[in-house]
């Protein structure tokens, strides 16, 4: 059987699941930085910020919400997704009217912080714990459908929000985004109404990690693995969210449009959801943990490309790179953290990964743009990054062989 008609039968065994995990993945979007970073130009110069100022303020922001996710993610080993997504999903409506009506700059760092708690944290966690706890044979497939939720936000909204705000003042459209959060809720009471274990395994059943057992998350941060991972949820964090966050300096520095630099971005959400169907596939064929240490070796290459980019076709390639590295952050890394720890404590454990991620996604822009007021081009700094990419790719191959090895033996 090819493997197209499986995922069509997946898809249709389980919709109202995966549907609730995409529009989860979706609404993360609006704290995300690729999103906020659209509105950057708008924020600085409401706000009289420099690129350090506004790097930092989102650092701080962004950190305090890592700090948070480590005390609330388990949350979702607690509450059931209906009553906790929705709640965190109305929550990010609220961050998004904080925006839209924020009179001051001294607030900004809470409005940061509140925009990435909710909806890079909280929304985003609880998709992924919901997927990685409902599916086990097939937990591959369910991250790589709930992240196409993340896809579209990633593909529709650069190019149409550069558009509306050429005609719509950019705080209004903050507050539209917060009645679009309100609407949602409904969308999810109704997917999750009767929300259950889904067909793909038994009411009862819960996957266990290494040696046969559920591990707590203070067992996991005793482990080598949970450590050796770290640098991979760190930098890609860090500083792809560096490169989304300075995008309009970056377009301005090559000399291009800044929404000639966002027409490239769908393409490199056309290589994400073509490597997260294939990683999906391939976690499930092969395991998350033996696919770990390549998944980072695309964007060694794509950061070379930026770096170098005399012309607008470099960087599409290097925005590519982004996207296919982008489907393996989505599923193999989630699939690991159940994989390996397995699900009984995932929401607990994910949130230190998830805290972790958020932290450097928090110290991508502050120190870039740091280095940008210093001096040091934010071209050059590519090179630095890729090289980073290339230290947590190795530093996986001999922990990552380990682990195989206890997963290979018998409980």
């Amino acid at each position: 059987m090819s493997q197209r008609p499986g995922y069509l039968r997946f898809i249709r065994d389980n919709a109202p699941f995966l549907a609730a995990g995409a529009l989860l993945s979706f609404l993360s979007s609006f704290g995300q930085t690729f999103f906020i970073s659209i509105f950057g130009a708008e924020i600085r110069e409401a706000y009289g910020l420099s690129n350090g100022d506004w790097g930092l303020i989102y650092m701080v922001g962004t950190g305090a919400s890592a700090a948070l996710m480590v005390f609330a993610g388990g949350l979702a080993d607690r509450f059931r997704v209906r009553t906790l997504g929705i709640t965190v999903v109305l929550l990010l409506g609220c961050a998004c009217l904080l925006m839209a009506f924020n009179p001051l700059a001294a607030l900004l760092p809470f409005v940061v912080f509140a925009l990435r708690f909710t909806g890079q944290g909280m929304t985003s966690h609880v998709a992924v714990v919901a997927m990685g706890r409902w599916f086990v044979a097939t937990r591959g497939r369910a991250l790589a459908v709930a992240a196409f939720g993340f896809m579209i936000g990633e593909a529709v909204l650069p190019l149409t929000m550069v558009w509306l705000k050429s005609m719509i003042d950019w705080r209004t459209l903050w507050a539209c985004f917060a009645v679009f959060c309100a609407l949602a809720t409904l969308v999810l009471y109704r997917l999750l109404r009767l929300e259950r274990t889904p067909q793909s395994i038994a009411a009862t059943s819960e996957s266990t990690g290494m040696n046969g057992r559920h591990w707590t998350r203070a067992d996991a941060l005793r482990h080598p693995m949970f450590w050796a991972m770290i640098p991979a949820v760190m930098s890609f964090s860090g500083f792809a969210t560096a490169f989304w966050f300075h995008q309009a300096h970056f377009a301005e520095i090559k000399g291009w449009s800044h929404l000639a630099l966002v027409s490239v971005f769908p393409l490199g959400t056309l290589a994400l959801s073509l490597s997260t169907i294939g990683y999906g596939w391939a976690t499930d064929r092969f395991g998350a943990v033996r696919l770990l240490p390549i998944y980072l070796v695309p964007l060694v290459v794509a950061f070379v490309l930026h770096w170098y980019a005399p012309s607008l076709i470099w960087t599409a390639l290097a925005v590519i790179c982004m996207g296919i590295a982008g489907g393996g952050q989505s599923t193999i890394l989630n699939a690991c953290w159940a994989e390996l720890y397995g699900t009984r404590h995932l929401g607990a454990i994910k949130s230190a990964a998830t805290a972790l991620m958020v932290l450097g996604s928090a110290i991508g822009p502050g120190l870039s743009g740091w280095l940008i007021d210093v001096g040091v081009g934010f071209e050059r700094q590519q090179l630095g990054y890729a090289a980073m990419f290339v230290f947590a790719a190795l530093i996986l191959v001999v922990p990552s062989r380990n682990a195989r090895r206890i997963l290979a033996q018998p409980a």
